[in-house]
């Protein structure tokens, strides 16, 4: 299963028995959230845990995929719907997600590297640029 493989198990396993409020990114002292995205090809809703950067009101997640050569499930789900719905703590948020490029990228990715210098590491392994999205919230 190797290590990714292994934090993912436990972190689904924690957030189902906490009912949302409790994963190991959080348990780490980090900001987390769940996502949920409709599939691409299946139309389904798509649920992942992850590490999030708190931008003024705005949340930016980062298609690290713990240094995998791909870019994770998620981001091709936003790429093609852009609507989703983030959960703190048992909340339910709709947002929108937008992919950021060029200026907007190099910008961020300052931010995110002060943030959690962890992603450097992480691209450096994916050998890949790593995706950026920010996503507002649609009920401001």
């Amino acid at each position: 299963m190797g290590l990714a493989g292994g934090i993912i198990w436990v972190d689904k396993r924690l957030h189902r028995l906490f009912k949302g409020k409790v994963s190991l990114v959080a348990l780490a002292g980090l900001p987390s959230l769940r996502l949920t995205t409709t599939g691409r090809k299946s139309g389904l809703p798509r649920s992942t845990n992850l590490l999030y950067f708190p931008h003024d009101e705005d949340f930016v997640l980062v298609g690290s995929n713990w240094g995998r050569p791909n870019d994770p499930a998620w981001t091709h789900n936003l790429r093609s719907e852009p609507a989703a719905v983030v959960a703190l703590a048992g909340k339910e948020i709709p947002v929108r997600a937008r992919e950021l490029l060029g200026d907007e990228y190099e910008a961020m990715w300052k931010l995110l590297l002060e943030f959690w210098p962890g992603y450097s590491m992480e691209a450096d392994a994916a050998r890949r640029v790593l995706p950026i999205f920010e996503l507002k919230t649609t009920t401001r």
